[in-house]
């Protein structure tokens, strides 16, 4: 029974985890195509690693496992990947139910924008910290 219930667990961690990849692949696929990223030499993987980092803590579920957090994982992505749907409008409208309401589905944009936008000024910060300290060291 125990290796059953091993298993089993071992399983719905890797579903999750392939999940959580497909989402984390949306992001630097995003980050890589960002402007602002590209105009401060930011890092994309950086930024991407964080913005999923930041996003996921306003995620439903706990675990990655958890049903609720693989299906915002899930959900996160196909709302990253709108815009190269064949049938954008129809997307759109899965979303909204996915999401559960239109609102919901602007909230969950909400918090993926706020990622970004604290990632850019965190790690500017860190960027601008670390060229100011170089120019005192010289």
């Amino acid at each position: 029974m125990k290796k059953i219930v091993f298993i089993a667990l071992a399983a719905s961690m890797l579903v999750a985890c392939s999940e959580k990849t497909e989402y984390e692949q949306a992001v630097l696929e995003d980050m890589r195509q960002e402007k602002d990223v590209k105009d401060y030499k930011l890092s994309p993987e950086t930024m991407a690693r964080c913005v999923v980092d930041l996003s996921s803590h306003n995620m439903p579920g706990v675990l990655a496992f958890d049903p609720n957090r693989r299906a915002a994982y899930r959900s996160y992505t196909k709302m990253l990947t709108l815009s190269k749907a064949e049938n954008p409008e129809e997307v759109l409208n899965e979303l909204r139910n996915e999401f559960g309401s239109p609102k919901d589905l602007a909230d969950a944009h909400a918090n993926y924008t706020e990622s970004m936008m604290n990632c850019f000024a965190s790690l500017i910060m860190t960027t601008e910290e670390e060229a100011k300290e170089a120019k005192e060291a010289e």
